[in-house]
């Protein structure tokens, strides 16, 4: 597939409109600002079912754990904004993150014209214990339909998908997966992967946390199991280690203007990858985040020649 560069233009208008979110600017629309139709998001097709889903998402762990009347809470609203106008859908959440799932609920009720894909999980031991947990999930969510709920790192991995197997049947959930995020449980991953039948596979990558690379990534695109990256930034260390770095000079050519955006850039690369889900509580970065979602991918052979030298 051609995918086309996304213009300087583009991108610093972008950039502007989630400074303007965060400040607490009213939100015109993106079409408007152009002045020409959006440009969107890429999509890549869920495998299972051929739903197009765009690649970069927003994830709530740490940023999402807020409350009411503070102001880390107000400034919530302006992320999901930058999310939706640059064409992103997913939102991932979690009982283990705190409020996350509960403020998720609250600002996306006041947002209704924009039809999110919600991710949660599902992370405790025992059937009733998971039944009551997902339950939990959906009200707090404010959803009658979960997009994708996940066993989140494989705790009680068998009791839980046979009760989302049951309610994927009913219509309670589109989708179903796993999650993990540390390459000492890859092997426990690929077993379950091998054996069961999934819709998705959550977990981490990225430029300096490539193990999935070695047996995951392919044994997904195998099976036909779409993959959501968490931690594309290696956990926060790597971005900060580069945040005072010059960018190099290839970064423009393939639609860069941040390191944020070049290390999103490598995780889509790989295609195996159908969406990633970088965490922030700030419209600005939501914005430089999601303009990475458009334009070129580079190649493996590119990244063998470039990665080297960004790691060090």
């Amino acid at each position: 597939m051609n995918e086309p560069h996304l213009p300087a233009v583009t991108r610093a208008r972008l950039l502007r409109l989630g400074a303007a979110l965060c400040a607490g600017a009213a939100l015109p629309s993106f079409a408007q600002q152009q002045g020409r139709p959006a440009m969107q998001m890429t999509t890549r097709p869920i495998p299972s079912t051929k739903e197009a889903l765009p690649v970069i998402g927003c994830g709530t762990w740490i940023g999402f754990d807020q409350r009411p009347g503070t102001d880390e809470y107000q400034r919530l609203p302006g992320v999901l904004d930058a999310l939706f106008v640059a064409g992103g859908k997913l939102v991932d959440s979690s009982p283990m993150y705190g409020r996350s799932e509960e403020t998720t609920g609250e600002l996306l009720a006041a947002k209704q014209r924009d039809k999110p894909f919600l991710a949660t999980k599902v992370w405790t031991s025992g059937r009733e214990a998971g039944i009551a947990q997902m339950e939990q999930s959906f009200t707090r969510l404010r959803t009658k339909q979960m997009d994708l709920m996940q066993v989140h790192n494989l705790v009680d991995w068998r009791t839980h998908l046979a009760t989302l197997r049951g309610w994927k049947d009913k219509g309670r959930v589109r989708y179903i997966g796993i999650t993990h995020y540390t390459a000492s449980a890859y092997d426990e991953v690929e077993a379950v992967l091998r054996a069961e039948k999934l819709d998705f596979l959550q977990i981490n990558y990225s430029l300096d946390a490539r193990d999935a690379e070695q047996r995951l990534l392919p044994l997904a695109a195998e099976r036909g199991v779409a993959v959501i990256v968490n931690m594309p930034f290696g956990g926060g260390g790597l971005l900060r280690r580069l945040r005072d770095k010059p960018l190099p000079a290839w970064a423009g050519d393939i639609g860069c203007t941040s390191w944020a955006q070049v290390l999103l850039k490598f995780v889509l690369s790989h295609p195996a990858v159908t969406c990633t889900i970088p965490g922030t509580s700030r419209a600005e970065h939501m914005a430089d985040n999601a303009a990475a979602g458009a334009g070129t991918f580079p190649d493996a052979a590119f990244w063998r020649r470039e990665a080297a030298a960004i790691r060090t």
